[in-house]
């Protein structure tokens, strides 16, 4: 949740370069609201939201029982800026600027506290996901995917056996019904052809 666009969209990218799925709410209302109807493994959250400010967004969510770790971006580098964002439920603290590589660092240490959020090893049949080194194998093949392919992949293995609307997928491919659909197609196929 960041309030620049430029700034989330540059975040989003490399996040989702990395295989992340990403959604991004523009304001403290709008993270609310996608916190309440999405499932998150982990927010991360500017303190200068527009409509109500990331400490606010960050205490309400964990007022309501909110679990996953919250990390604050932000350019409020003061100790005492940390303190408060960590004592209103925050479980890491990063100051802008940052290097990129450091937050991808926080990012997978904050994941592996909440392994019950997300698995380290996922498998299904005979497909098995490292989530750690984002490796991919079937029947002990290993099967090579872009961070698309992996991304979708991820979300289809951990969510196995629900059905999934354009919804519950759109941060992970925000694109068009005839490019997702070819993104599908692609996946199936590299899966099958590793049989």
């Amino acid at each position: 949740m960041e309030d620049e666009p430029d700034m989330a969209g540059f975040i989003a990218k490399g996040l989702r370069d990395q295989s992340y799925a990403v959604d991004v709410a523009a304001d403290g209302a709008a993270a609310l609201y996608e916190s309440e109807i999405n499932d998150y493994d982990l927010v991360i959250l500017d303190v200068r939201l527009p409509v109500k400010d990331g400490m606010s967004v960050c205490r309400e969510l964990r007022e309501r029982s909110f679990g996953s770790p919250i990390l604050m971006l932000t350019a409020l580098d003061g100790a005492d800026d940390v303190v408060k964002g960590l004592n209103c439920g925050a479980d890491d603290y990063l100051s802008k600027p940052f290097d990129f590589r450091v937050l991808l660092a926080r990012i997978r240490a904050l994941l592996r506290r909440a392994e019950h959020v997300r698995p380290t090893v996922i498998q299904v049949a005979d497909l098995t996901l490292n989530t750690l080194d984002h490796t991919a194998t079937r029947g002990g093949r290993i099967i090579r995917l872009t961070a698309k392919e992996y991304a979708l992949l991820e979300l289809f293995m951990l969510r196995s056996g629900e059905l999934l609307g354009r919804a519950n997928i759109a941060g992970v491919e925000p694109t068009s019904p005839v490019t997702f659909g070819m993104r599908i197609s692609i996946l199936s196929r590299t899966l099958s052809t590793s049989m």
